[in-house]
């Protein structure tokens, strides 16, 4: 009879369990326009390659729906309960991202092999997972570690090195670039909100730019063609329109895109350029879609949605009762800010091109799922 109790007392909290409901309600929103976005920019593209123009929608309306789910679920869970597990988490995060070589799992997806295919599961990209493994890694690894933050070789120069293995993984084996900085950029923000030295990150910040000039230098003196396409799309950076048929085609009919929506866009479903003209338009491209379709009104709402998002993170990371709780808020929050910045700047010609995804937006099969999964855990 007691146990009986106990149970429904678990339950009852369970439910009982506060969560942001303005957040909440913001990723709904995005999720939402996410799903209906993907129907529009991907119909052309699915009828052409699949025969059915729902195909791509119909995924990525799956996967939302898990996620909302997921979310809900997650949010009633004391985000404590990570804490005690954050070292196997590391683990798991890094060891997952060697399974794309395991023959029969991995898949190689347009010259990269960055996917996991599962039979009756279909794909899903392991880094995707690897990104919030390793924030709550961070977060459980500096709370515990507070008192040697200060000191450069144990505050600093050792959890630095906790980034190593993930990264070559990503960049050597993955040629994965992209996720590579965003996982640095996360674990940076969160080092330096625990308690590290500003001093310490300028250090950091003059690695990178070496490792950055290798990175080039390395493309040039390879010579390979199959290889060098990130010293393409550098060059391509500063005037696609100088092979607007080759390298700088996805740019520039991107900015075709935008500058056809003009204020107002030219209404949901209209779009002209998502016929074929911008490869794949439901995945890193999407947001020229949404610009060419809602026009400049449609973008600043979006915006404006994401940085609700941002501001219901800080706020939360602010209100958090321990260390733990706001390294983690703060983490996922600069993982969403991070990515919607790259991508909104890659498709406007602001940056280089890179392989971002725009979160809750872009077709990606497990995405919108695990993008809603990491709000659940501290909403």
């Amino acid at each position: 009879m007691q146990r009986e109790k106990k149970k429904v007392k678990r339950f009852s909290k369970f439910l009982n369990n506060k969560v942001d409901y303005i957040l909440v309600i913001t990723v709904l929103i995005l999720l939402s326009l996410g799903v209906v976005m993907v129907l529009s920019a991907s119909a052309p593209s699915a009828l052409s390659k699949t025969g059915k123009s729902y195909t791509y929608f119909i995924k990525q309306f799956q996967f939302a729906i898990i996620g909302i789910v997921i979310m809900f679920l997650i949010s009633k869970i004391d985000y404590r309960f990570y804490k005690k597990y954050y070292k196997i988490v590391y683990v798991f995060s890094v060891a997952i991202l060697l399974l794309v070589m395991v023959p029969g799992l991995g898949k190689t997806v347009n010259g990269a092999k960055r996917w996991i295919e599962i039979k009756g599961l279909g794909q899903f990209q392991p880094s995707e997972i690897t990104k919030i493994g390793l924030i709550i890694f961070y977060a459980g690894y500096l709370s515990d570690h507070k008192s040697q933050l200060k000191d450069f070789w144990r505050g600093f120069f050792k959890p630095m090195l906790f980034l190593v293995p993930p990264i070559l993984i990503l960049y050597c084996i993955q040629n994965h670039l992209s996720v590579s900085l965003v996982v640095g950029v996360v674990t940076c923000v969160m080092m330096l909100m625990a308690g590290c030295r500003m001093l310490h990150f300028l250090f950091a910040g003059l690695a990178g730019v070496a490792g950055v000039a290798l990175v080039i230098i390395r493309e040039l003196l390879k010579g390979d063609q199959s290889e060098s396409f990130r010293l393409d799309r550098i060059m391509t950076f500063f005037d696609p329109w100088s092979d607007a048929t080759g390298t700088g085609y996805q740019m520039v009919q991107s900015l075709y895109a935008i500058g056809s929506g003009g204020l107002f866009g030219v209404g949901l479903g209209n779009s002209k350029q998502k016929y074929l003209y911008i490869p794949e338009p439901q995945n890193d491209f999407i947001f020229a879609i949404v610009a060419e379709e809602l026009g400049f009104v449609g973008c600043v709402a979006i915006i404006l949605l994401f940085a609700i998002f941002v501001w219901r993170g800080i706020v939360i990371s602010m209100k958090a009762p321990d260390m733990f709780g706001s390294l983690l808020a703060i983490g996922i929050t600069t993982l969403v800010a991070t990515q919607a910045i790259i991508n909104i700047a890659v498709v406007t010609a602001s940056i280089p091109t890179t392989g971002m995804a725009l979160p809750f937006f872009s077709y990606r099969r497990n995405s919108p799922c695990n993008i809603a999964v990491s709000s659940g855990i501290f909403a």
